[in-house]
């Protein structure tokens, strides 16, 4: 009979614990934006919209509103873009409300994002009654929202495994297969 050797692991306590990542926005589809007099209206980010887009000192909120839980400037939230749209990753360990946000994150009861930015082009098309925001000339802040105006977002708690748990793990893995 072969011996059954267990491991276990756990979520390590470094710096990076109170980190969250998410999408802002997205650039796949069109996203319910306005229902007036009967008709849905809809509005889409351009993939190329934040070429060029002052970056800089943007803060994170919860509904665009109240304290700065992390900023740009202080390294305490990145932002980037890439083919899926506006990703963000914040440290949340800096004050009690920015935990307070990573506790109710964790506990799945705040899972969406929104952001505010200041529009320099767009397009309307008449037909699909969809407005294109195809160049953002600032970022002011990204927001994990309670209602969002963007289905299509998310935000979540980054998991981190230390190195040796990992190969913990890995072993524990081989052992069985």
């Amino acid at each position: 009979m072969n011996k059954i050797e267990y491991r276990a692991f756990e979520l390590s306590n470094n710096s990076e614990q109170n980190t969250v990542e998410g999408y802002a926005t997205k650039f796949a589809k069109p996203y319910l934006f306005l229902r007036h007099g009967g008709n849905d209206y809809f509005e889409q980010i351009d993939e190329k919209a934040f070429d060029n887009a002052d970056l800089s000192d943007v803060i994170m909120q919860y509904d665009h509103e109240g304290k700065v839980l992390a900023r740009t400037s202080n390294n305490t939230l990145e932002v980037a873009v890439d083919n899926i749209g506006l990703r963000i990753k914040a440290d949340l360990s800096k004050s009690e409300n920015a935990r307070n946000l990573y506790e109710e994150i964790q506990n799945g009861l705040v899972t969406k994002m929104s952001f505010s930015f200041s529009v320099v082009e767009e397009s309307f098309n008449q037909g699909t009654r969809t407005r294109r925001i195809t160049k953002i000339g600032k970022l002011y802040d990204v927001s994990a929202v309670s209602i969002p105006a963007n289905d299509d977002t998310e935000i979540y708690v980054r998991h981190f495994v230390k190195n040796a748990e990992l190969e913990l793990l890995k072993l524990k893995i081989k052992l069985f297969n």
